[in-house]
């Protein structure tokens, strides 16, 4: 078990504290890890926050999932020869809630992306803790390999299943199904999206905007699967490691 108040040494047997807290310097303090400057800290609160501001992404994906099948049922109408006034306010109406949604998105996922990535860095380091040897990758890349164009597509993962074998209990491998899953669905929401946003031209009639409202729904329920399977990730790892520090060190057998 961790130290409760300095969270970097293994309790004294029996305590909550180590054996430096406790005030007792004629026993040895055996560290957690053997990674020099780093020291457990509980990854739960951040867990948390991840998980709620992914919630108001899914919230936010699916208002704009609603708009689009707004816009999609007008520009139908459009172009089905149904130009009256009517079918150009539900238009009108559409290119308003479409704004709406595009600016919810992009204030939910910047909220999002600052905490996720502060949680990852979190569990990255924990995980450098308790297996300092078992990542192929240096710890700037658990920011970095999310920006850098090309890695960004592979990166993310490693890193993670890296993270995951560390964390998992001592002397056992958990499947990595939800991590392989949560990054399928991470890519093809981002191809979708480039996708919709880019297959269409400056100048547009009728049947393009409903085509592109189809595509955009597409995109956002992807990008809902992916959120979701991000807060199962999220709880999953946080979980993990919280486990794995209550357990205390690695057992001598290990």
């Amino acid at each position: 078990m961790i130290c409760a108040r300095c969270h970097h040494f293994a309790a004294a047997p029996g305590a909550t504290l180590c054996h430096r807290c406790l005030g007792d310097s004629s026993e040895p303090v055996p560290a957690f890890g053997s990674s020099p400057g780093l020291w457990l800290r509980s990854p739960v609160g951040l867990g948390w926050a991840a998980v709620v501001l992914l919630g108001v992404v899914i919230a936010a994906d699916l208002f704009a999932v609603c708009a689009d099948l707004v816009q999609y049922d007008a520009a139908g109408a459009l172009a089905d020869g149904e130009p009256s006034a009517a079918a150009f306010r539900r238009a009108e109406r559409a290119d308003s809630l479409l704004a709406a949604a595009a600016g919810a998105q992009a204030v939910a996922l910047v909220a999002c992306v600052i905490v996720y990535l502060c949680w990852f860095q979190r569990v990255r380091a924990n995980a450098q803790v308790f297996n300092p040897l078992g990542h192929s990758r240096s710890p700037g890349w658990a920011i970095g390999g999310w920006f850098v164009p090309v890695v960004n597509l592979w990166f993310p993962r490693r890193i993670t299943l890296d993270i995951w074998d560390a964390s998992s209990p001592w002397g056992t491998t958990r499947s990595y199904a939800l991590v392989n899953a949560w990054w399928t669905l991470w890519l093809a929401s981002l191809f979708a999206d480039r996708a919709a946003t880019t297959g269409h031209g400056d100048t547009e009639g009728a049947a393009q905007v409903r085509d592109g409202a189809l595509r955009m729904v597409i995109s956002d329920s992807l990008d809902i699967a992916a959120a979701v399977l991000a807060v199962l990730l999220v709880v999953r790892l946080t979980r993990m490691q919280h486990e794995k520090a209550m357990a205390g060190a690695a057992p001598a057998a290990l």
